[in-house]
């Protein structure tokens, strides 16, 4: 097994943890997963994920609480409406407040 696929692997784990109805920072979820300061490696590590995973891809967002595509150019449009769906509040422009709806594990 790859390095790359290991820390892949930690990333994945920690964004299945995120509970539905709260969000989570590409840079929070590589400092959970062990890899702080890695923020780039969460996007590739989230672009990676096959269509049918479940791993909960949408509930990971900027530092800023916006919403962006997934690498493999799932539509932001899909991650706002998910995220609505469990009911986060996302404005038209696809920001979140983190105050209001970060994840904050135990």
């Amino acid at each position: 097994m790859n390095l790359s696929f290991h820390k892949y692997e930690a990333i994945w784990a920690v964004v299945q943890a995120i509970p539905a109805g709260k969000v989570a920072t590409y840079g929070q979820i590589a400092e959970l997963a062990g890899w702080p300061g890695c923020a780039r490696l969460v996007g590739k590590a989230l672009g990676k994920l096959s269509p049918d995973s479940a791993v909960p891809w949408h509930r990971v967002v900027r530092a800023s609480g916006q919403t962006a595509p997934r690498g493999d150019g799932v539509a932001e449009a899909e991650q706002r409406m998910i995220l609505r769906g469990e009911g986060v509040t996302v404005s038209d422009r696809g920001r979140i407040r983190l105050v209001d709806f970060r994840w904050r594990p135990d």
